[in-house]
Parts: structure tokens; sequence; C-alpha cells
């Protein structure tokens, strides 16, 4: 293949449009572009072939290696429509010569590059010293279809990069360093967790889920439980997307576009409370259950709040001169009604919370008596306002820093 169609081609990609738009890929095309164009003196090229590699080398210094991942992570139109099982024969056909193309590309060499340019490399000494990157045989074409029969467990896009996102202007945000909570760190409430877990399998197998209300004390796990269960699911094809609670207004139109994915979706709402009279109140009606759009069977809501019934309430509000106030009680208690799983988290009596020290010592390998680290750890959780899971791993982690001796 001539340098000039190196150039088309990578400036004619269509299904894979998408790489253009990558970092080292882009650097590449700048290369092919100057090579081509004939750039008067050797700095222009030089300088091309250098930005080239150091983006590359900042990742790998297997070129092979970089575009394969790049191309199996892509989202493509192809992609798309082979997860709803409707791929075309035109897209087919422009997808496998891409392939082809690509499969060329991970092989390609500085030098094989610059002899396409120059008719012998030792006509042009100048460009000896730069570095020269790696390659390998692979099959392209075979791994991209072994990753669409995967894409239901590893995705695509930023989906296949990460698993946890948040929610910017109505789009999707992707978290770099999401909490790494485990399940194993979080002793105490397993037959809690158990339920949520168990609701969390029955979406990833498509089955009928429930969207999840976990009420409770503060402190006692509830966020890290949905963060740990998303960690722990995350190779299975589970993605979190936190919603805070004035982007509700956002969510009908995010669910759309997630129905399509075949990945499966937590909406994850932390902390969760309204005023009678909040907007937002009747938005989340409407996304749980009430819209005239049905619900998309790979996505469940789940919630966190202090509050039993998701409404803070007062005095007043009993007492008010409402003349329907059995009904206007009705519609703030309906939705809670509309998780279908609902957990609590109570406040651990004593026997559980010295079960959950005695664990957490255990994982920090922490050096004390047992009956001591009971007795501190009791007068820590007064000092704290009282017993909880939260208070006990900040006491353990004092114990590990040397504060508490």
């Amino acid at each position: 293949m001539t340098l000039r169609e190196w150039n088309a081609r990578l400036h004619g990609l269509v299904v894979f449009r998408a790489l253009l738009e990558d970092p080292v890929v882009a650097k590449l095309v700048d290369l092919t572009d100057r090579m081509d164009a004939g750039a008067s003196g050797m700095g222009l090229v030089c300088d091309a072939a250098a930005a080239f590699e150091a983006a590359l080398f900042e990742h790998t210094p297997n070129w092979s290696d970089y575009l394969s991942n790049a191309v199996l992570e892509s989202e493509t139109i192809c992609v798309r429509q082979a997860a709803a099982g409707q791929l075309s024969p035109v897209l087919q056909s422009a997808l496998d010569s891409e392939l082809a193309f690509l499969q060329a590309l991970c092989g390609l060499t500085l030098d094989k590059l610059f002899q396409t340019a120059y008719s012998e490399q030792s006509q042009r000494p100048e460009l000896a010293f730069l570095p020269r990157w790696e390659t390998r045989e692979l099959d392209l074409a075979a791994a991209y279809t072994q990753r669409m029969s995967e894409v239901g467990k590893k995705g695509y896009g930023m989906f296949a990069k990460h698993h946890v996102f948040t929610v910017e202007n109505g789009q999707l945000v992707p978290v770099k360093y999401p909490d790494p909570q485990k399940l194993s760190e979080l002793p105490g409430y397993e037959q809690e967790r158990e339920k949520v877990i168990a609701n969390t399998r029955a979406l990833l197998t498509g089955m009928p889920a429930n969207n999840v209300l976990l009420y409770g004390d503060a402190g006692t796990g509830k966020s890290s439980t949905v963060k740990a269960i998303c960690n722990e699911f995350a190779a299975e094809g589970l993605r979190l997307v936190e919603v805070k609670k004035n982007q509700l207004y956002q969510i009908p139109d995010l669910m759309d576009k997630l129905a399509a994915n075949p990945l499966k979706f937590i909406l994850f709402i932390d902390d969760l409370s309204f005023t009678a009279n909040d907007d937002n109140f009747a938005a989340l009606k409407a996304i749980l259950e009430g819209s005239v759009g049905g619900r998309a069977r790979n996505i469940a809501v789940y919630a966190t709040s202090n509050r039993r019934h998701l409404i803070k309430e007062t005095l007043t509000d009993r007492t008010g001169d409402d003349i329907h106030e059995a009904d206007t009680r009705q519609e703030l208690m309906s939705l809670s009604a509309r998780f279908g799983l609902t957990v609590t988290f109570q406040r651990p009596e004593k026997a559980r919370f010295e079960a959950i020290l005695t664990e957490l010592a255990k994982q920090h390998h922490i050096e004390m008596p047992h009956d001591q680290l009971l007795v501190k750890a009791e007068a820590f959780a007064i000092r704290a306002g009282g017993r909880s899971p939260r208070v006990a791993k900040q006491f353990i982690e004092q114990c590990e820093s040397g504060v508490q001796k």
C-alpha cells in the first residue's frame, strides 16, 4: 500500500470514524498528511512522527496493541445494530473492509511508512534516529467478532472503559476513579444486602427486577452497598449512573438512550428526600412508574434515604387547611410505594456493632486485645453520636493510623 493509500484509507473511515478523534490515531493521520503533502524539510515530518510516538508511548510501545484495543472498544453504528440483532448487509460489508484495513494498519512500522514515501530509507539518514514502535501479529477480525458476542458484558465506547458515570447537562460522563468499595469490606448487614444482590442478579439475567429503596439510619452502609454491588458485577455487564435529585427531569431522555444498550444500568439516587411541593417529586414518580413509556428491562432505580416515605413532613402538614387531606397524604405515600423492594438498614445493636468491629479489625490487621478494642470502640461511638458501621470503620482506621492506641 502506498503512502497516499494509507492516508486516503485513514481519512475515509466510515464505520470506525470515531477513531479519528483518538489522540494517538489523530497524530498518525497528521504524520501521513505531512508526508503525503511533501512537507518541505524533514523538521515537519520529524515533529509529526515524534508527536505520534510520544502519544503512543504514554500508553504502550506496541502500536498493534493500542490500535486493536481502540478498535474493539470503539462505539460504532455496526456494534449498536448488531446488539439489536439487525446489522444490514451494506454495513456488514463496510465493517469487513475497514477491519481488513485496520488489521494491516496494526502491522504498520515506521520503516514501512518511510519506505512508502521514500524509495529507499537510506536516502533519509536524518530520520534514522527516531525510535521504532513495536508491532505484533493478531487477527483483528476474529477478535472483533468475539467482542461483538460479548458486548452485553463488556460494552462498547466509554461503557467498555468505565463502569461508573455521572450526569452533566443530560449527558453521561465517566468517573475515572470510582469508589473501590467491595462487598467483603462491608460486614454486618449480609442479610439486607442479599436482597439487593438477588434483585441485581435478576436485572443482569434479563428477569423482571424491582426498583430498590434502601432506607435506614445514617452511616449503616446504604450507599456503600450500591457502589460495592456495582463494582462486584461490573464484569457481568452492570453499569452505575449516579443521578442528583435536581437532575431527575433529565432522566427520561437518558433512559430512552440506555434502553437500546445491551448492558444493564442502575440509576443511583443517593440521600433522596423531598418537600411536599418539590417539582422533582412528580418527576421521580413518572420515572419509577406511571409515564406513557414502558419501563426498559435493562434499567433499575436504586435510591437511598434516611426517610421511609421520602417526604419531609411537619405537624403543620397534618393540621393544615387541606380539604382533601387524606388524598394528599396518599399522594405523598405513593412515591415510596413505587419502589418494588424496600430494604431497611437499622442502626446496629451492641452485638452487631461488635461483630462489625471484629471483622474490620481482622481486615485491617489491628493488633489490640479484643476486650480493649470493644471498650475503646464503644467510647468512640458515644462521642461520635451512636453506633454505626461508619463509626466502626472510622475507629478502625484511626487504630490503623496510630491515632487510637
